[in-house]
């Protein structure tokens, strides 16, 4: 290996670090919290050096959103695949998240920003958007394979049911929220066509 790719393998590592932490800081404490100083302080890194991985606080923002799509879609999304398309695909997508909400430090980071994000225009948000509109799609799609009879409304239910788990979750402590959705997840369930 050339000193010139050690150093990039050493770059891509720090970058991967600095971008795990900062998932996990935006998910508690949100993106606009989300600081070079801070995060050099918490990675024990000069705050020069942690910028030359991003320009701006907005790129380092944009970094983050990737970085969570990416832990989303190995942890969630790359297990569902397994199950076949449609409903057993859908009931795992479901399960994979509300058993995944604890991926982030602070919960689900997708609720922390949309709801920090959703009046705020500009490709932040752009970025969210994007992201939870893709989550919908692929729930959509799953239900339509299905062959529910309104797959949008019933993608919309599952996710409506995870986003209110966390949020529930996140506020009282109280782990039953899981089980209340759960059962309703179960109800969902007695919509698929057999």
């Amino acid at each position: 290996m050339t000193a010139v790719t050690q150093e990039a393998s050493k770059g891509a590592r720090t970058r991967a670090a600095i971008l795990d932490r900062a998932v996990d800081l935006a998910s508690a404490e949100g993106l606009e919290g989300l600081t070079i100083g801070r995060l050099a302080a918490e990675l024990r890194m000069s705050k020069s050096g942690l910028f030359a991985h991003f320009g701006s606080k907005q790129e380092l923002q944009l970094a983050t959103i990737e970085a969570a799509r990416e832990r989303f879609r190995v942890a969630v999304l790359e297990p569902a695949q397994s199950a076949p398309e449609g409903a057993q695909r859908l009931r795992a997508m479901a399960e994979g998240y509300l058993d995944q909400l604890d991926l982030y430090a602070g919960g689900c980071f997708w609720g922390a920003t949309s709801a920090e994000y959703d009046d705020r225009p500009g490709p932040v948000r752009d970025a969210i958007a994007a992201t939870l509109d893709a989550w919908m799609a692929a729930l959509v799609s799953n239900a339509a394979v299905a062959g529910v009879e309104d797959p949008e409304r019933y993608g919309f239910e599952l996710y409506a049911v995870i986003m209110g788990a966390n949020a529930r979750y996140r506020l009282s402590g109280d782990r039953r929220v899981f089980d209340h959705a759960r059962a309703a997840f179960e109800r969902l369930a007695a919509e698929l066509p057999a």
